[in-house]
């Protein structure tokens, strides 16, 4: 879709429009390898066995809060291509309010470092990342059900090539 008034196309909003994202709360948060390469390790009879790199991921994830006192991880998981976990952040005493995307841009910008460190030199991040703010009680008990059952889905979701005989 082009945008008359400049060269560049009009891209799709992905943020909630006028909200904050700061307010304290959950946000259920989703981020991608670039073209969903495998990067982090490998799910085995529902188990998610990190490698090297996802170690990395795991630790800057785990380390959040020592970077945004404002926040702090409440459930995760990271699976081969990409990773989800729900950020809870309670900006009460800061003199500076945090919010989702700068934390995400910190984390995606450390972590790629790292691994281009570690030798895995052509990783980069899908661009932006997928967010919902989580609204009530309910929704978070199904969004945690959702990520500890994540590696139980892998080994038969569509995208995954290894099952494209499945289909």
């Amino acid at each position: 879709m082009e945008n008359t008034n400049s060269f560049f196309p009009t891209r799709k909003r992905n943020r909630l429009k006028d909200y904050d994202y700061s307010i304290n709360g959950f946000y259920f948060i989703t981020i991608c390898v670039k073209n969903k390469i495998s990067s982090f390790g490998d799910v085995k009879q529902s188990n998610v066995f990190l490698n090297e790199y996802g170690q990395i991921i795991k630790q800057s994830l785990l380390n959040i809060n020592n970077r945004f006192s404002c926040c702090e991880i409440d459930y995760y998981i990271i699976m081969p291509n990409h990773i989800h976990f729900i950020l809870n952040i309670e900006n009460k005493y800061q003199e500076e309010k945090c919010n989702v995307s700068e934390i995400i841009r910190v984390f995606k910008s450390i972590t790629t470092i790292e691994l281009h460190k570690h030798g895995l030199v052509n990783f980069k991040w899908q661009r932006s990342f997928y967010d919902r703010i989580i609204r009530n009680e309910k929704e978070l008990f199904h969004i945690r059900n959702y990520i500890e059952q994540n590696p139980l889905r892998w080994e038969i979701e569509k995208d995954n090539p290894e099952n494209i005989d499945l289909y």
